[in-house]
């Protein structure tokens, strides 16, 4: 028997979570690069009465992914695309970074964008970090957006000798994961669809506690425990906000991006978290002193 299809990418908790929430009565075709992960969520799911199959799958990859729709489309219609994978700036260097958060979020959305059923809905997870990097250009932005998916990691941006670090490469991919949800919901619009992001904080996951137990692990602590919220989230407080949004509720809202983090960037901008930044007249002073 045909089901309407939720596609979910990433086997973490907070895939898993939207997935509960908006899965019950479809199936659910969840991939992830190591098997075992989405065997895993896939075995929790159903035994709580989901209907989930796993796939091993590469974000990195357009074979992979189109290998996934093929699989999932035989079970019916994609009507729902949770996209919660990628890779953390102390899980991967840079180039792999750039690679699956960056160009496979970019790929992932064209294709399921070609195929999406009229009414379906989609929601990608991005980043407070993509908010709290320095402004691009109107033009840079429009790149990010626009720019032919194969064509993508060829921008002058990000080339390595413009990429600093792998907490750069993973800002620039946020960045460019909203610029690309912009764009792809139009097209997705004309086939009667919808398409937005969420930018999560501190979410409590695996790959946040690889992010604690990291070398930026005390700027992390640091920040959930001095922004409004004293706090870091969770993945239902995120899964909240992703129902909504893949709701009836929700259906005015489409390329658009939800900042989820506990007031994290307002106090980063105009709070505790906010960096120290010497004055020139600092620097004048510090090279006469030299």
């Amino acid at each position: 028997m045909k089901k309407e299809v939720v596609l979910l990418i990433g086997a973490g908790q907070i895939g898993m979570a939207i997935a509960r929430r908006v899965g019950y009565g479809k199936k659910i075709v969840v991939g992830d690069k190591k098997f075992e992960n989405a065997k895993m969520i896939a075995e929790t799911m159903n035994c709580a009465g989901f209907d989930v199959e796993p796939m091993e799958m590469d974000l990195s990859s357009r074979e992979s992914i189109l290998q996934l729709i093929d699989t999932a489309i035989r079970y019916g219609e994609i009507k729902m695309l949770i996209n919660a994978a990628g890779v953390s700036p102390s899980q991967a260097p840079v180039e792999a970074i750039l690679q699956v958060d960056l160009y496979g979020t970019a790929v992932l959305l064209e294709e399921v964008g070609k195929v999406i059923a009229k009414g379906g809905v989609g929601v990608t997870i991005s980043s407070q970090s993509g908010h709290r990097m320095k402004q691009l250009t109107p033009q840079e932005d429009e790149q990010l957006a626009l720019t032919p998916t194969e064509e993508l990691l060829g921008l002058y941006i990000l080339q390595p000798e413009n990429i600093k670090d792998t907490l750069h490469a993973y800002q620039m991919a946020k960045r460019c994961n909203e610029k690309r949800v912009m764009a792809e919901a139009v097209k997705w619009g004309e086939r009667g669809a919808r398409l937005n992001s969420i930018s999560p904080g501190i979410i409590v996951t695996p790959l946040a506690m690889d992010e604690f137990n990291g070398p930026r692990g005390d700027f992390y602590k640091n920040m959930f425990a001095k922004c409004p919220a004293g706090r870091p989230g969770t993945a239902d407080e995120v899964a909240n906000v992703a129902e909504l949004l893949m709701s009836p509720a929700g259906a005015f809202i489409t390329g658009a991006d939800f900042l989820i983090d506990g007031g994290a960037t307002a106090s980063y901008f105009y709070g505790a978290l906010k960096p120290v930044r010497v004055a020139p007249f600092a620097h004048a002073i510090q090279d006469g002193n030299q």
